[in-house]
């Protein structure tokens, strides 16, 4: 039983006693029962299953699956439990229904314990998995309900509320909403047992168990069940129908009667506190009798706790307070109010919003006792309530203050509504709440920004307006009026009298504050226009509303959380809305006129300016006949000579305001800010009849130009608008505007942006469908504009022009937004015109910001909305979009785009099209009228087809694609470059292929016979664009032009077109033109397959074969594209018509035309009798005879023309396509002639190096090449080697002959010709490379034991692999890598200059020429590699200087393995001695480690391949000819190092032990996982298939186990060895076991297997060689030759020598080597003494010499 963490017995497989007893109960039962469950308490522990003893049939009841999950409800992992829950409400849901009610009689116990865990994610699952199991009982819930539902309520209380909303929700499933009293009533007394024993009984200790679970977790959940306990009392009370209420009141009596119970209120815990307060308010709502006779604790317990200020506290304490009815229980005076007061004075500690609510029913709930004195009780409260507003939460939270004005107002109007008797008492209560509150309260928003921008002013106008209604002063509510109107005429009278005098002190005064004075014009306001404060503060998202519990005529006050923007109305909105809900009183209007008097009178005698600020104010809101007469008056009696005015002005005191004072203070000149006299001006006008604005607006024009910046307010004024003193005045303040020369005067930022409003708005602002102004004045301002725009470029060097610019987008873009058919004035047209060329230009032209393209933009596409939106628009000549596109066509054929300048362009013109697709209807034709604008004409096409650059035809002239001639090539021609800047051609196929793609768009289901292309003849736009696409791929796909025509997509255009009309169209331009459109046409058969699935359509194309003859040079390029798609039938024709044309050369001029057409047909696999090929050949025979030039034999190919040197190439091209296709044709006469002419035309090539930069003159030399290679593929056993002397012969000396061109990146470097001369070297055969005749070339002080010829060829071929040229590089490659296995035997037995002791270790360096390569290759790949960590990938350019730097080096690498694997054993060990001592190969294996692929995945692997393959399981060729280049480094890389693992595992092992953790585990990584298995799967394979038989020695392979089995016999002697190979081979080391062994000594047996794994270990080799190793060994030993004594093995491991050492004491011998590795301290020996002691005998013995020292002190200082 004991000993639970002792540690088990090895093999020990007994069970446990519990597991033992377990399967007892298994075989005397047949199943494991259940176990019982306890009792039903809290505290009770979880039952696993139900179990009755006795009564099996209950436990099957139980499904297996639900007894699993509820033993796992009883873990003591929270995971595990919350897992379990889950489960089971995925099975109640699942399962069938009888199923699940296995389970009924045993979930209350288990709901009761997990419904209270202490996860709260676990409680939450619980509800949810009780719903599924309600929803799936239903009724049969009943018999259990009783014992659930006490914790049903406590977890519908839960603290965590997703899982009392879970509970709920399973509670509303079980139970419809008039089904739930009657379920609670039925289950009430159990529901209050459980919660009176949780509030009543239970602790922290007894709810959970101390001895498992912490102090924290059990004080948390005794507080969550006590929170959820009272709140369940809530609960409970509210779902009882009353008659259950009054049944429980005996039993919530015993609760009530119990000290612990109203302990709660005095908890620690908030949460507790809020509960028991809330379970107050119910009590006092259900049971009142009840609290009544606890009213003695409870009016302590409530009312002395306001002031517990805590956010989860508060709200439930003030409604307790509410709900407390006796008072007398309390001393108020000395125990609530001072606590409300304190409380008040802070407002409520950041808690307004729940306290302030609650004043105006405390009001009415206070008894009279508390109140009493009512005056000072009052002054008190609305003091500290006022008070509050000061405190720090309520200034810096709008809405707080907000909350509390708002309560004041309300507390006040109720106040006063209920002091409305004639006593004094009263009197003085009316008074105080007046004078001393209401009033100080708006003195003090006046100051206050915060307060003005809050609900005051509103609430006090509705406080106003009732007070209105209870006097009887408004008309509509004379209802209303009581006997108390007197006194509420009195208040109105009384508050206006204070307020006027309140205002005067802060209007009279010079110094006025700006702000007070604000702040009265804002209350004045919303007096004025209450209803409009209301509709705005509607329209917020965010309020707060409180309302009077009995609100007064159904009156609602909405006050708003955030701030109120200030009312500054309109003059328009003021004319038409009528003040319905204003204040009646006239009161009201006496105070703004005495205001609006001691404004002008401060402005007339002081000029105070802020007075005129606060008179514009008060006119906004009272442009009343009473306020202007007021003022006229009052200037009558200060102006002198007032009398002398006409008769029309004296009618209107309004005009004759304007007139003498108004357009006075406009008018002087000092003055700068005029928008509150603008604003004045036309808040007087609403006074005016339509003569009198004209006169006033025209004599303030001639004074000065401003305007109201009310849109509305000017429809009154239209004649004025007209008329030309306006429109004069505006357009020199454009002139002034636009001249940034400095001619105007000088005016501020502010002026010039009130000038741009002004323009803008007299430009975008129309009436009645026409502009405001005259459109005279309107032209000439757009004019101005225009031009102003159109200078943009000069003037934007002048000086910063950005915010004039800006300014005229922001007019511009007004002006086309808003006015209707702007765009029909020409001045407007030009204006939108100059936009979109300043929107597409390249900004580093026209110097102009982002934000301000953008803004251009956005200007762009307001004006041509509102110009497409015009019905009656067309593209015609002169207008936008045609001048548009004139400019567009002239800027991409006669300007010289750089890319950027024409991204921009195509940008612009894009969204110019997406503009007015998305403005205009669908089949507008528009958009294709516009499109046809941009194309260019058929002249303009052919002229920039034209000036495309010409290095497009060396590609496929070399390739054989194209048979083609150029008139005068000359070098200067073929060395330019391609410039950086997209050819014109390019230009306009990206913008068409660009608009066209944007305009059309055909649905991918649509046939072709349904095809209606939005756009006329599309087909010839997408033909250019192919052209283009093909001139990019001719001249090399630069990558920027090659994106510009296919990033968008525009390739996808092809599917817009019908594929019949775009190939018709592109053969035509075949057969007219030739060259590229035919390349264009193949492509595009190519990339289409249309040979396959079109070629009934191809055949339409050229009608019949005869058609392309007589060929030309269009015809003949067009004829190799179509050849391999015609069919047999018109092959044979044409075979027929060539053959005709050859052998009557005579008669015939195009004899290169027919050789072409012959050559295309054979190629095209056309079948050819050999009587007519003889035919043919005996033809060319004759040529050699009678026309002998043709062959060019000999000549000057600088001078020869271009269709002399094909007719030439096609010749050889005919015979390279005879020999290997028609070998039965040639005679010994043809083959003189074949091979001749061969001979002659290399010479011919050798002599005519320096021409090469002709591609005519490099054609020629690749095909003669070709000529090569296919003689000596047919015939290579019977090959002359004459012509591979005089392929040495060109090049010989190869860095000579390149030397003429300056790089391999040059234009002109004959790259084809080393491609091609480099296939043909790859059949030289070694023996010739041995015997070659290269000019000698040696090097000083090279050793070197080679025969001179391979040290030339060596020395000559070596550094070529340098060579920046890839094709020279693999040919050089290819050639040593035939001569490196015949290096090896040069060296012989390795350094014969070592003495013969052996004693020093033998040492040899591969071949000189190659290690000086590597070692120049080191260096820079260490400077290329240098911030590349192992493990990382570096990414290197294709065919870049590093690409050929590290291609180079690794070839180098390769050739050096590859001799390594081919020498011997004892000189591998010789060289791999120099590796290890040069560090080359530690270098190497670093540097692969940069260059291979993370994931050397083979590219290109289709979905069928069964196995991954990759760079080591696939071998890789190294073709002078690839294409592809893109992964041939990475591979090169992963087989360099998969050779250097397989033929110098050592080396390696002993570098990867050298490095540090973080590389060895990267390169370890790498290699198990894609090099191990490859290598030791191939180590096992070679067992397999070796060829190599040892006497007495079997092995065998297991390649499933990676086992190589040794098994040796010799006489009677059996032994059997087993090697294993590591995971990480060869990283790890080979591990030698043993096998069956019969007559060997174990010491000697321990002996061999050490041996064997010595060798395995550290030689470079296979396990083969290492076998051959170890049994030459043990033949040795069985030989009679003496093991040595220190090793134990008779042939050195490293050096495979023999023990010759030996001691003159004892006999015995060492190995050299093993003497000085154990004497460490050789020091001590060699200084000392010069002898060294026996290791057996301990004799000491001289050494035979000194050199065995020497040699060895590198290596042990090592």
């Amino acid at each position: 039983m004991g000993g639970k963490n002792k540690q088990r017995t090895k093999g020990n497989v007994r069970p446990s006693s519990s597991g033992r007893a377990a399967a007892v109960l298994t075989r005397d039962g047949g199943a494991i029962p259940g176990f019982v469950g306890f009792d039903t308490a809290v505290t009770s522990e979880l039952s696993y299953v139900p179990a009755v003893h006795g009564a099996e049939e209950i436990d099957n009841l139980v499904d297996a699956d639900f007894r699993l999950v509820l033993r796992k409800l009883s873990k003591r992992d929270v995971v595990t439990r919350l897992k379990a829950v889950q489960d089971f409400g995925s099975m109640c849901q699942e399962r069938d229904a009888e199923e699940v009610k296995g389970v009924l009689p045993y979930w209350p116990r288990i709901y009761c314990k997990i419904s209270v865990d202490h996860d709260r994610r676990i409680r939450e699952a619980t509800q949810q998995a009780f719903e599924q199991l309600v929803l799936k009982v239903r009724r049969s819930l009943a018999p259990i309900l009783k014992s659930l539902m006490g914790h049903w309520i406590l977890s519908q209380c839960d603290t965590y509320t997703p899982a009392a909303s879970a509970a709920c929700q399973a509670f509303q499933a079980a139970f419809s909403p008039g089904k739930q009293p009657e379920a609670i009533g039925f289950c009430k007394d159990d529901i209050l047992n459980v919660l009176q024993d949780v509030l009543l009984k239970e602790t922290a200790d007894t709810l959970s168990d101390p001895q498992s679970v912490t102090e924290e977790e059990r004080e948390s959940k005794y507080v969550r069940m006590v929170t959820s306990s009272l709140l369940g009392v809530r609960r409970l009370l509210s779902l009882l129908l009353q008659s259950d209420r009054t049944a429980l009141e005996e039993r919530l009596a015993h609760l009530l009667n119990s000290g612990k119970f109203w302990k709660y209120s005095k908890h620690k815990t908030p949460q507790v506190r809020g509960a028991f307060f809330e379970t107050m308010c119910a009590l006092c709502e259900f049971t009142p009798g009840l609290v009544q006779a606890e009213a003695a604790r409870l009016c302590p317990a409530v009312l002395l706790s306001i002031d517990d200020t805590d956010p989860v506290v508060l709200p439930p304490v003030w409604e307790a307070v509410l709900h407390v009815d006796s008072w007398t229980h309390v001393n108020a005076k000395k125990g609530f109010l001072p606590k409300l007061w304190s409380l008040l004075k802070v407002a409520g500690k950041g808690m307004a919003k729940a306290l302030h609510p609650n004043l105006m029913p405390l009001l009415s709930k206070l008894p009279q006792q508390v109140t009493d004195p009512t005056l000072d009780f009052y002054t008190t409260f609305f003091s500290s309530v006022i008070q509050g507003l000061s405190s720090e939460r309520a200034v810096t939270s709008p809405s707080e203050s907000a909350v509390i004005v708002t309560s004041v107002v309300e507390c006040l109007r109720y106040c006063i509504l209920h002091s409305t008797e004639d006593e004094e008492e009263q009197k003085k209560i009316r008074t105080m709440l007046l004078s001393q509150q209401l009033l100080p309260l708006l003195e003090k928003a006046l100051g206050d920004p915060s307060l003005q921008n809050g609900p005051l002013f509103l609430l006090v106008t509705e406080l106003l307006i009732s007070w209105e209604k209870k006097a009887g002063l408004r008309g509509d509510d004379e209802d209303e009026a009581d006997d108390s109107s007197d006194i509420f005429q009195v208040l109105l009278a009384d508050f206006w009298e204070g307020l006027g005098r309140l205002f005067v002190r802060y209007a009279d005064n010079e110094d006025a504050d700006p702000q007070a004075l604000e702040g009265v014009a804002t209350l004045l306001q919303v007096m004025r226009y209450p209803e409009r404060v209301k509709k705005k503060r509607a329209q917020k998202k965010k309020s707060v509303k409180i309302c009077f519990s009995k609100p007064e005529n159904n009156e609602k006050t909405v006050v708003e959380a955030e701030g109120v923007e200030k009312p500054v109305p309109t003059a328009s909105e003021l004319l038409n809305e009528k003040p319905l809900g204003s204040l009646q009183t006239q009161h009201f209007e006496d105070v703004v006129c005495q205001l609006a008097q001691l404004c002008l009178v401060h402005v007339n005698e002081k000029h105070s300016e802020r007075h005129l600020v606060f008179l514009s104010l008060l006119l906004q809101s009272f442009h009343t006949p009473r306020v202007f007469s007021t003022l006229v008056e009052l200037d009558d009696k200060t102006t002198p000579g007032s009398e002398q005015r006409d008769e029309l002005t004296m009618k209107n005191p309004a005009m004759q305001f304007l007139l003498e004072q108004a357009v006075e203070w406009l008018a002087e000149r000092e003055r700068t800010d005029t928008e509150h006299l603008v604003e004045m001006v036309f808040s007087s006008l609403h006074c005016c009849s339509p003569q009198e604005i004209t006169r006033i607006l025209n004599h303030i024009t001639t004074v000065t130009l401003e305007a109201s910046t009310d849109p509305e307010a000017l429809i009154s004024c239209h004649d004025w608008l007209k008329g030309s003193v306006l429109g004069e005045q505006l357009l020199g303040l454009t002139e002034e505007l636009c001249d940034v020369r400095g001619n105007a005067p000088a005016s501020t930022a502010s002026t010039s942006n009130h000038s741009w409003t002004l323009i803008s708005m007299v430009l975008s602002q129309h009436h009645n469908n026409g502009p405001v102004i005259g459109e005279v004045y309107m032209e000439k301002i757009l004019k101005r504009l225009h031009a102003t725009l159109s200078e943009t470029k000069s003037l934007s060097d002048a000086g910063n022009t950005e915010p004039l610019i800006c300014f005229i987008c922001d007019v511009a873009s007004t002006f086309f937004s808003s006015v209707q058919d702007c765009l029909l004035l020409l001045s407007a047209e030009e204006l939108l015109l100059t936009v979109f060329q300043l929107t597409a230009q390249d900004p580093t032209h026209t110097h102009l910001s982002d934000s301000l393209l953008d803004k251009l933009r956005k200007v762009c596409v307001a004006g041509v909305q509102s110009l497409v939106q015009h019905s009656e628009y067309e593209v015609k000549k002169g207008g936008f979009l045609h001048r548009a596109a004139v400019w567009v066509v002239k800027q991409l054929l006669t300007v010289s785009l750089d890319i950027k300048s024409l991204q921009v362009l195509i940008g612009a013109v894009q969204s110019l099209v997406e503009t007015i697709i998305s403005v205009c209807d669908k089949d507008s034709p528009l958009p294709a009228r516009f499109f046809t604008q941009l194309m260019p004409s058929q002249t303009e096409w052919t002229r920039i087809r034209q000036d495309l650059p010409p290095q497009w035809v060396k590609t496929p002239l070399l390739t054989g694609c194209y048979r083609g001639v150029c008139e005068k090539p000359s070098m200067e021609m073929w060395k330019l470059r391609v410039s950086a800047r997209p050819p014109a051609h390019l230009c306009a196929c990206a913008l068409l292929g660009r608009v066209a793609q944007t305009v059309a768009f055909t649905p991918c289901d649509k046939k072709e016979a349904d095809w209606d292309s939005p756009l006329p003849k599309l087909q010839y736009t997408v033909s250019e664009l192919l052209y283009a696409l093909q001139w990019c791929k001719e001249v090399g796909d630069i990558a920027a032009f090659h994106s510009l025509l296919t990033d968008s997509g525009l390739l996808g255009l092809q599917s817009q077109v019908p594929m019949k009309d775009l190939l018709e169209t592109l053969y035509s331009r075949s057969v007219e033109g030739g060259g590229l459109w035919s390349l264009t046409l193949g492509n595009y058969i190519h990339t289409n397959k249309l040979a396959a699935t079109h070629s009934g359509t191809l055949r339409t194309l050229y009608g019949s074969a005869d058609s392309l003859f007589p060929v030309s040079h269009s015809k003949l390029s067009t004829l190799q594209v179509l050849c391999p798609t015609m069919t047999k039938e018109d092959r044979e024709t044409l075979v027929a018509l060539a053959t005709a044309g050859i052998i009557n050369w005579q008669e015939n001029d195009d004899v290169y035309g027919c050789l072409a057409v012959l050559l295309c047909c054979l190629k095209a696999d056309t079948h050819v009798e050999d009587e007519v090929l003889q035919a043919i050949l005996a033809t060319v025979m004759e040529w050699r005879s009678g026309k002998e030039d043709w062959f060019l034999f000999s000549s000057d190919l600088s001078k020869a023309t271009a269709p002399q040197l094909n007719l030439a190439v096609e010749m050889m091209r005919f015979l390279s396509w005879l020999v290997p296709n028609c070998p039965s044709v040639l005679g010994a006469g043809q083959w003189d002639f074949l091979l001749c002419s061969m001979l002659a035309w290399l010479e011919t090539s050798s002599e005519n190096v320096s021409s090469l930069w002709n591609p005519w003159v490099q054609l020629f030399v690749c095909e003669n090449a070709a000529v090569i290679v296919a003689i000596t593929g047919v015939y290579r056993n019977k090959m002359y080697q004459i012509q591979f002397f005089l392929m040495f012969d060109f090049v010989d000396n190869p860095e000579h002959d390149l030397n003429a061109f300056s790089e391999p990146d040059d234009p002109v470097f004959p790259l084809a010709v080393l491609q091609s001369v480099g296939a043909a070297l790859m059949y030289v055969p070694v023996q010739q490379l041995k015997q070659n005749s290269l000019p000698p070339r040696f090097i000083a002080d090279q050793k070197t034991n080679l025969p001179e010829p391979l040290q030339t060829l060596l020395n000559t071929f070596c550094p070529l692999l340098l060579f920046k040229a890839r094709p020279l590089q693999i040919t050089v490659y290819h050639l040593l890598e035939k001569v490196m296995p015949q290096l090896p035997e040069c060296d012989g037995e390795g350094d014969n200059s070592k003495s013969d002791d052996d004693s020093d270790e033998p040492c040899l360096s591969p071949p000189a020429s190659l290690m000086s390569v590597l070692s120049t290759c080191e260096e820079l790949c260490d400077s290329i590699l240098a911030g590349v960590q192992v493990g990382e990938f570096a990414v290197v350019q294709p065919l870049s200087v590093e690409y050929s730097c590290i291609l180079g080096y690794l070839l180098a690498w390769k050739l050096l393995l590859t001799f390594f694997k081919s020498s011997p054993s004892h000189l591998r060990a010789h060289y791999a001695q120099f590796l290890r001592r040069s560090c080359s190969l530690n270098k190497l294996l670093l540097h692969l480690f940069k260059l291979m692929p993370e994931n050397p995945i083979y590219p290109n692997q289709g979905p069928e391949t069964k196995e991954t393959k990759t760079f080591f399981t696939e071998s890789q060729s190294l073709a002078v000819h690839s294409k592809c280049v893109e992964w041939e480094l990475h591979h090169l890389a992963c087989s360099v190092y998969y050779s250097t693992v397989q033929d110098l595992p050592a080396m390696v092992r002993l570098w990867w032990n050298s490095q540090e953790k973080r590389v060895s585990a990267a390169v370890e990584k790498f290699t198990i996982k894609y090099v191990s298995p490859v290598l030791s799967a191939q180590e096992i394979a070679s067992v397999h298939t070796s060829t190599q038989m040892f006497d007495s020695m079997t092995v065998k392979a297991r390649s499933a186990a990676r086992e190589v089995i040794a098994t040796y016999s010799v006489d009677d002697i059996f032994i059997e060895l087993v090697i294993q190979l590591p995971q990480n081979c060869p990283l790890g080391s080979i591990t030698v076991e043993s096998g069956r062994r019969v007559g060997v000594a174990v010491q000697q047996w321990r002996n061999w297997m050490l041996q064997l794994s010595t060798y395995l270990t550290h030689q470079n080799g296979s396990i083969m060689e290492g076998l051959a190793l170890w049994k030459n060994n043990v033949d040795k030993r069985f030989e009679g030759i003496e093991d040595c004594m220190i090793c134990f093995s008779v042939i050195h491991g490293s050096n495979y020598s023999l023990p010759k050492k030996g001691c003159r004491t004892c006999k015995k011998k060492f190995h050299s080597a093993c003497l000085v590795s154990v004497n460490m301290n050789w020091r001590v020996w060699w200084w000392g003494c010069e002898e060294i002691r026996c290791l057996l005998c301990g004799v000491y013995f001289w050494l035979w010499g000194r050199t065995i020292v020497c040699l060895y002190i590198g290596i042990i200082d090592q």
